[in-house]
């Protein structure tokens, strides 16, 4: 294949690295891209953010295949990560400091295995406060970070599966497979709620979307060396 050839249409998997958006991605392989072909457009998009603090699999659809970002949207997702129980920052992450501590004694097993299985199936969710949700047509975030009341609705999300590993409480290792628009930092901090404690997602990686896997995706560095090394 052509650079010419991939630039007109083809989807690729990224390993999005920690700290980076998922429009730093897009625009640092975007940019890679026009100055390969000298050119000063070229679409390339991304099917579903990333938190800064998340890794994983980052589905970029570039040319004609932007045309299918919104139904790739669509599938579900797996995410793997970390909850560690007894702390809750505003962020419902570590995007901001710790703000609370809650009693982690009265956790059992059996109490934690009651909890995981009350999120199976559809379930409400209302987004965290520091989300990009609009609000009279503000970002959340922003009025979050200003000090402002953030109210938002909820709604409707399916996890299909949701495991978890309590061997290194207070840390709780998880797997997740969730619908559309689910927000894990939100079910870090539900989860917590349920628990009669509280909870901060510390670790998130996905891991698959629809039928694409992260073990089929390479790093930034990789497709920037492809895109040097194609031939035009």
């Amino acid at each position: 294949m052509s650079i010419q050839t991939f630039a007109q249409g083809s989807t690729i998997l990224v390993d999005k690295p920690l700290n980076w958006t998922s429009f730093d991605v897009v625009n640092k392989l975007r940019w890679n891209l026009k100055q390969k072909l000298g050119v000063k457009k070229i679409k390339v998009g991304h099917a579903g953010t990333l938190d800064p603090l998340a890794t994983g699999l980052l589905i970029l659809c570039i040319g004609k295949h932007t045309k299918t970002i919104e139904e790739m949207i669509g599938a579900d997702k797996t995410y793997t990560g970390t909850f560690l129980l007894g702390k809750t920052t505003p962020s419902y992450d570590l995007e901001s400091e710790y703000n609370e501590e809650f009693p982690i004694d009265h956790i059992t097993k059996e109490l934690v295995e009651e909890v995981r299985l009350s999120f199976l199936g559809e379930i409400d969710q209302v987004p965290p406060i520091f989300s990009a949700k609009q609000v009279d047509g503000k970002r959340a975030y922003d009025l979050a970070r200003a000090g402002k009341e953030v109210v938002l609705k909820s709604n409707k999300i399916k996890i299909s599966d949701f495991s978890v590993d309590t061997s290194r409480f207070p840390e709780v290792d998880f797997k997740i497979t969730c619908s559309k628009g689910t927000y894990i930092r939100s079910i870090a901090n539900d989860f917590g709620k349920a628990l009669k404690s509280g909870a901060t997602l510390i670790a998130l990686r996905r891991t698959a979307s629809g039928d694409k896997s992260i073990q089929d995706a390479k790093s930034v560095e990789d497709w920037i060396a492809f895109i040097q090394d194609t031939p035009l």
